[in-house]
């Protein structure tokens, strides 16, 4: 693309055009653009895309419009305007700095007459799109990873236990900017356990099939949002979900799907519930020692709808801060 100088000859009619810098989102399949972006690439003089492979190019030249390859500088752009032309720019994922600045440097130098300039965002990110980009980065890590690429579903099952805990202590700390950090690390888990998942020669699945399936299971759970049942209390809602959880898993027993492996007072906890929501008439075992009164304090706190573990969270850090203060 040959320079020229713009025409700046007092008493010279003059048209500098318009430039239209055009940015899309990678997050979009391609070729789903907004009706301006459209209208502005039919209408264009010229189009120019300095990544040649650039993934809307192909849906681009498909629609019928030409798309030179092209990276001007800002003084070539300037001029391509010249007589009032419309140049369009399909700007790469990254942006084109490179260009930006020094179209801003000619605006403030005084010396040039600037076309108008347009940023036009010809797609959006939808809620959740950056979720596309923690796919692929975990894609790419199982892949080029030394570690990663190594763990299996067992030996990541300590982590996802680990980042619960320090998500927990997140929110009770308040602290909104390690909630967001341990969101994500929770949110990494799911996605980490679904790429290994990928690879299985039994059964394999992918994080969308996890994402269908607790899509599938948030619906049919949730009448009273997306069916014809009504609830107007939170008590409603439960027996909704109950009855409809009652209805998917036909379970043996109240027990089942209680996992053994949480936290003694949390367990006891949830064996209380479970045997209070059903109308289980279960006295509490009696026997000697501190365990049996563990258990009877933790069935009386998920009566009073009190968690038990938080409480007891709650106890040992006022512990905590007591020995700090004393230890100066």
């Amino acid at each position: 693309m040959n320079a020229t100088t713009a025409d700046t000859t007092p008493g010279t009619t003059h048209h500098p055009g318009r430039i239209v810098l055009l940015t899309t989102s990678h997050r979009v399949a391609p070729g789903l653009l907004s009706w301006p972006a459209w209208q502005a690439l039919r209408t264009a003089d010229r189009v120019l895309c300095a990544d040649g492979a650039h993934p809307q190019l192909p849906y681009l030249r498909e629609a019928g419009i030409r798309v030179d390859e092209a990276a001007p500088t800002a003084e070539e752009l300037v001029a391509a305007c010249a007589g009032g032309r419309t140049v369009v720019v399909v700007a790469t994922g990254e942006g084109d700095p490179r260009l930006t600045d020094g179209l801003a440097r000619l605006a403030g130098s005084g010396r040039v007459s600037m076309p108008d300039l347009e940023l036009l965002p010809a797609s959006y990110d939808l809620p959740g799109a950056r979720l596309l980009d923690l796919v692929q980065v975990m894609d790419r890590i199982r892949v080029e990873c030394p570690w990663s690429s190594q763990r299996t579903h067992k030996g990541l099952a300590k982590y996802a236990i680990e980042e619960a805990y320090e998500l927990v202590e997140a929110i009770e700390d308040g602290d909104r900017d390690e909630l967001r950090e341990e969101l994500g690390d929770v949110l990494l888990q799911v996605v980490f356990h679904a790429r290994i998942a990928e690879e299985a020669l039994d059964a394999p699945f992918s994080v969308d099939d996890v994402a269908a399936t607790i899509v599938t299971k948030l619906i049919h759970r949730h009448p009273h949002v997306f069916g014809d049942e009504t609830a107007t209390t939170p008590e409603e809602v439960r027996e909704h979900w109950l009855r409809t959880k009652a209805a998917e898993k036909q379970r043996a027993s109240v027990t089942d799907g209680v996992p053994l492996g949480q936290p003694g007072l949390a367990l006891a906890a949830k064996l209380a519930s479970r045997v209070r929501t059903a109308g289980l008439p279960v006295p509490l075992p009696s026997g000697e020692g501190i365990g049996y009164e563990l258990l009877a304090l933790a069935a009386r706190a998920e009566s009073e709808g009190t968690d038990p573990e938080a409480a007891l969270r709650a106890a040992a850090r006022a512990y905590r801060d007591a020995i700090r203060q004393v230890e100066g």
